[in-house]
């Protein structure tokens, strides 16, 4: 029994193909099936032990059938097994692409001069060479056209469109990539989910100072505008990363927490404010005024001394 391939090449190659299809046609999620299923780790053992068994059975049909053959049919058969392949078809692809002459035909090629003893042979140029160089001139004559005579777009103009494109693909990027967050780049987080999370880290490990509902014991009031450190989401998200100051402050929690949760549990205490606690510790620190806000409009207090004058003369006029 001939066969085109050797056992060391069929045995992988049937293995490798039963196990992609495998992988194919389970749904296994993110992970692979072999991994996720360890059920399938035991079928393909299964898979490769039927493979080798076939390989014997079918080795052991050849020695029999071999046995049968008379000693003229076994000689051919032995001679047709180990006689060796040829790849003609490479060998005629090869020759065309190099042109190359067999040593046998260089006297067909040799020119006259000679050198010391030394001959030249009138070699053609590979064609797969000319071909190439026939298509650098082809490329060089469209490009010119289309960037030179056409004006389409330069260097720079590309240059521009990708760092656009390389710019957008970022900001994406980090709206799923939230563990990329620092104190330069958080923003309140104002989904559900977000607040959520952020309500249980607080439960977890800040209530023992700041109590369940913000109003402060050992540590500072969270849902007055006084702040010790500064309100808004990047103070608080650094003061919760850094910790507190020095000597008397709260730890510092980056040890512990992830970016994005320092980012939840930040946004989860800017949404206290406003919120009144059931016994509120007095106020610490000072009012903290956000200045990117949007100037509203003043009120009484905040009048300038000309304002309030010329309110009070209206007053007494009228």
């Amino acid at each position: 029994m001939s066969t085109r391939t050797p056992w060391w090449i069929r045995i992988p190659a049937l293995f490798f193909i039963i196990f992609g299809l495998m992988e194919y046609f389970i749904d296994s999620g993110d992970k692979p099936a072999i991994i996720e299923y360890p059920i399938t780790q035991f079928f393909m053992l299964m898979v490769l032990l039927i493979l080798i068994a076939i390989e014997l059975i079918l080795s052991s049909i050849e020695n029999v059938m071999f046995q049968t053959l008379s000693p003229e049919a076994k000689e051919r058969y032995l001679a047709a097994k180990n006689k060796k392949r040829e790849w003609t078809w490479i060998n005629n692809v090869y020759a065309r692409l190099t042109k190359t002459r067999a040593i046998e035909k260089e006297g067909e090629i040799i020119m006259d001069h000679n050198y010391d003893g030394i001959r030249e042979l009138d070699n053609v140029l590979p064609p797969w060479w000319v071909y190439m160089f026939y298509a650098t001139i082809i490329f060089a004559i469209v490009y010119l056209i289309r960037f030179h005579v056409a004006g389409d777009y330069d260097q720079k103009l590309e240059y521009e469109q990708e760092v656009a494109a390389a710019k957008i693909a970022i900001e994406e990027y980090k709206k799923t990539a939230k563990d990329l967050v620092d104190v330069n780049t958080v923003e309140f987080l104002a989904d559900a989910s977000d607040l959520s999370a952020g309500e249980k880290i607080f439960t977890t490990n800040c209530v023992a100072c700041h109590m369940a509902d913000g109003g402060g014991g050992i540590g500072p009031n969270l849902t007055d505008e006084y702040w010790i450190l500064g309100g808004g989401i990047k103070n608080v998200f650094n003061t919760i990363s850094e910790g507190g100051r020095d000597g008397k402050g709260m730890i510092a929690w980056k040890q512990s927490l992830k970016p994005v949760e320092m980012a939840q549990v930040a946004s989860y205490i800017l949404t206290m404010g406003g919120t009144t606690p059931a016994n509120p510790k007095a106020p610490e620190g000072e009012i903290w005024v956000d200045p990117d806000a949007p100037e509203s409009e003043k009120t009484e207090e905040e009048a300038t001394p000309a304002e309030q004058v010329t309110d009070s003369t209206d007053v007494a006029m009228n």
